[in-house]
């Protein structure tokens, strides 16, 4: 059963599900529910309860930004353990390993700064905020005042096109 479903399926306790497995017969095993008194009941609560989201999905570009300095951060990390490692075995490979290491923070640093201003930047050009002066609402605002022009123009276009075709052919 897909996501979908699952999502259009009414809700069935996990007690009420049949087993799925070949050779089981019996309901899936859950944590029987007490009774306001305290006392176990026969039917079992399910063993999870599936809540939405508190927060919306990043966008794409700041959820990639994020990717990318968690994936730095870690090379960071492991190269600055590495150095630290070689400095106390005390060998030849702990000065180049210090220096990635530095390299290796500065570029952590701005892959966490490069996330800090996409989403910025993608707020300010997409996101909507209540209020009049909104960034987004203005150039969307824009954006259709110039399409409705250009339609305009182009149906003004066909029209003279129709006309002087028209008189064309009446008149030789």
């Amino acid at each position: 059963m897909g996501t979908a479903e699952r999502r259009d399926a009414p809700e069935v306790g996990v007690a009420e599900r049949p087993a799925r497995m070949a050779g089981r017969t019996g309901p899936e095993r859950g944590i029987p529910a007490r009774t306001p008194d305290g006392v176990r009941a026969g039917r079992q609560r399910p063993l999870w309860v599936e809540e939405p989201a508190k927060r919306r999905r990043m966008a794409d570009p700041v959820r990639t930004a994020a990717v990318r300095a968690v994936l730095v951060i870690a090379v960071t990390l492991i190269q600055a353990m590495v150095a630290f490692l070689c400095t106390l075995a005390g060998s030849w490979a702990a000065f180049p390993m210090v220096i990635s290491s530095v390299a290796s923070t500065v570029v952590a640093t701005w892959a966490v700064v490069d996330v800090w201003v996409t989403r910025q930047v993608w707020n300010q050009r997409y996101g909507v905020v209540s209020e009049p002066s909104s960034t987004a609402r203005q150039l969307r605002r824009e954006r259709r005042a110039a399409r409705r022009r250009e339609r305009t123009a182009r149906r003004d276009q066909e029209r003279i096109a129709r006309r002087a075709g028209a008189k064309r052919l009446s008149h030789p």
